[in-house]
């Protein structure tokens, strides 16, 4: 009797093939969701137009007044800078601070960087990092800086500077008093 050996090879080949077939059947389905997907983001993004234009336009006034007082504090234009201001008393401190920075620095160079933007009505917080540079020679290192701050304006077309807080640039010629030259003859 000769011995029969029974190879399922009909069965397992089957069985191979189908799994093969699933397993292409789902990239199929991911390459298809892939495709979707990013075609989705070609056609969605084509749209140049800012989806909300009135907020778009205002955020854009906003930094456009962060801008003007910045270079009209770096060029030393104190009219630029209060006609930026609105006239309240707790911008006349730094409006004399300001004069003060223009009397001592020949040269001022700031950068103002907005982190944040925090609108309730007509009042509108800016929160900027900042950093500067004031000399007062040419041939002086000067006087590097940074800090944080906040800048209230105020307006939905007019944006106007009503207060400041916290560590602002302005008013850096009290803070680096340089110091008295020594009475002759006095002890050390």
């Amino acid at each position: 009797m000769p011995w029969q050996v029974r190879l399922d090879a009909s069965s397992s080949l089957f069985l191979y093939c189908d799994m093969f077939r699933r397993v292409q059947s789902a990239w199929c389905v991911a390459l298809f969701l892939c495709l979707a997907w990013m075609t989705d983001l070609i056609l969605g993004c084509s749209s140049k137009d800012p989806r909300y234009p009135l907020d778009h336009a205002r955020y854009e006034r906003i930094d456009k007044a962060v801008e003007s007082l910045r270079k009209a504090y770096a060029e030393k234009d104190l009219s630029s800078m209060q006609a930026l201001m609105l006239p309240m008393d707790s911008l006349d401190r730094v409006e004399q601070e300001v004069q003060n920075d223009f009397q001592t620095f020949q040269d001022i160079s700031l950068e103002f960087s907005i982190e944040r933007i925090m609108i309730e009505g007509e009042t509108i917080d800016v929160y900027v990092h900042w950093q500067g540079q004031w000399t007062r020679t040419p041939a002086e290192a000067g006087v590097r800086e940074r800090g944080h701050g906040m800048l209230r304006w105020e307006g939905v077309q007019s944006i106007l500077l009503k207060g400041v807080d916290g560590d602002l640039p302005f008013g850096m010629a009290t803070r680096h008093t340089t110091p008295s030259a020594p009475r002759p003859g006095a002890v050390r």
